[in-house]
């Protein structure tokens, strides 16, 4: 097999500044704008779909799982038109960024437009078209944006604090949609047609500012030299992916860990609105899940440096699910007391979610290290693929399990079974599948630190060999 491309970091005092602060904000705005609609999605437009347009819940779930399982193969089919690209002047990722944010965001503007009056085949349609636009569109802006992280710095350690700062990106995001977002979209505890539409275009709005940020503050400093202009097929990229070991376990994990997210934030709004009666509640939610944030960020890289990604990702992930089963026990707190024991597990998940895209760099150093090829749009797009999946499942499994315990739009008040059905979707099956997670990164994913280090000292004379 001959050799597609090595990689040169091109001199920094010559053409680019040092990597620094600035390309820090640059990747955290990339985030940052991706997530006002992520985020605004996955929390809220289930219930959006179930009492506004008034679908069955169970139908959203499949809408939800058929577009989720279509965006999965737009991430892979965009990876690979990514990788076929040379780069020009200004990168090869950011500019694709800057180019299809604005179609991107107009879509998601049109998943909230409700037009009275009309039948439940058209909701149902309207709901279909726009959304798998909306996802289709998203695909040609993330792919690029999650594998620019790669070509922004080769330090594993800057790769790490570029992966803190994308989770502070989103964090940020979550931050304006779970806290302003209840206060905009519910009047008097119920969702209203009108507000989440105004939601959309300010949402929107911000979520432009942030793409043009990320295209102006970062730079792509790491360019690939060609030394064999022979077309590396898709056959010799599979065989490396299926050898590679970390990116197979780290995919199933992260899958795992976009199913139970997903349905967290889903579940959420009806244990809040429904369970304790009190939507403005998400508000404090939202709050105290960026809080826990900013307040584990200053020592993910220190703690990383000394035990290791894996290491810390894996307690993070445990605490999670200790707190979660706790409050599974606990059915008869407040909404208050309920939130304050959560926001412990919200600090697990939230320095999981802070180290896990650093996880990525090293699966991509570890496919080139097999194969020989750099193909970061090719590997990061499957591990898209498998977080798309995992939203696609959540999507599914949420409807259905709202649906399955028996959740009715048309009425005042719940059942006391439904009640308890959604307590038990918010609290048992996340504490469940976080123990799984914990299980995957303990046993079975390979790169701990010692590991890791060794993989980028083995990675460099590789490249130096090939020279």
């Amino acid at each position: 097999m001959g050799q597609a491309a090595k990689k040169v970091e091109t001199n920094p005092t010559a053409e680019f500044r040092k990597f620094g602060m600035k390309d820090k904000l640059g990747y955290m705005f990339g985030d940052f704008g991706n997530d006002f609609f992520f985020i605004l999605v996955s929390a809220f437009l289930m219930v959006f779909y179930t009492d506004v347009f008034h679908l069955n819940p169970a139908a959203v779930g499949g809408l939800f799982l058929i577009a989720r399982l279509w965006d999965a193969v737009a991430d892979v089919t965009w990876g690979r038109f990514i990788d076929t690209r040379k780069a020009g002047k200004n990168g090869k990722f950011k500019p694709w960024i800057l180019r299809m944010s604005f179609p991107l965001v107009i879509s998601g503007v049109l998943m909230f437009v409700h037009l009275p009056g009309m039948s439940n085949g058209f909701y149902t349609v309207w709901a279909y078209i726009t959304y798998i636009l909306w996802g289709t569109l998203y695909s040609t802006v993330n792919i690029p944006y999650g594998s620019m992280a790669s070509v922004i710095t080769g330090n594993p350690v800057e790769r790490t604090t570029l992966s803190s700062f994308r989770t502070l990106g989103a964090n940020l995001a979550g931050l304006i949609i779970n806290v302003v977002g209840p206060m905009i979209l519910f009047v008097d505890n119920k969702a209203d047609a009108n507000h989440f539409f105004l939601g959309a275009i300010l949402f929107g709005i911000l979520s432009l500012a942030c793409y043009i940020a990320c295209y102006k503050m970062s730079t792509e400093r790491i360019v690939l030299e060609e030394t064999d202009k022979q077309k590396v097929n898709f056959g010799t990229t599979f065989k490396g992916l299926v050898k590679n070991k970390p990116l197979i376990w780290i995919l199933v994990a992260s899958l795992s860990f976009m199913i139970v997210f997903m349905l967290i934030g889903a579940v959420n709004v009806y244990l809040f609105k429904d369970y304790f009666g009190n939507a403005h509640a998400l508000s404090m939610v939202g709050l105290l899940q960026s809080v826990a944030v900013f307040i584990a960020m200053p020592f993910i890289k220190p703690l990383v440096a000394k035990f290791g990604k894996k290491e810390v990702a894996s307690a993070g992930i445990l605490l999670a699910a200790i707190v979660y089963g706790v409050l599974y026990f606990l059915p008869n707190l407040t909404s208050t007391q309920f939130i304050g024991i959560l926001s412990i597990a919200m600090l697990g998940y939230g320095i999981f979610n802070l180290v896990v895209w650093a996880f990525v760099t090293d699966v991509i150093d570890y496919h080139e290290y097999l194969t020989g090829l750099r193909e970061d749009g090719t590997v990061y797009s499957i591990y898209s693929f498998a977080r798309k999946v995992g939203q696609a499942v959540a999507g599914g499994l949420g409807g259905a399990a709202i649906a399955a315990v028996g959740y009715n739009s048309t009425v005042q008040e719940q059942t006391q079974n439904t009640l308890n059905g959604i307590h038990t979707l918010g609290t048992l099956v996340p504490a469940i599948v976080f123990v799984v997670i914990f299980l995957i990164l303990t046993f079975l994913y390979p790169l701990n630190k010692k590991r890791t280090l060794q993989l980028a000292i083995d990675l460099a004379e590789k490249r130096n060999a090939s020279k």
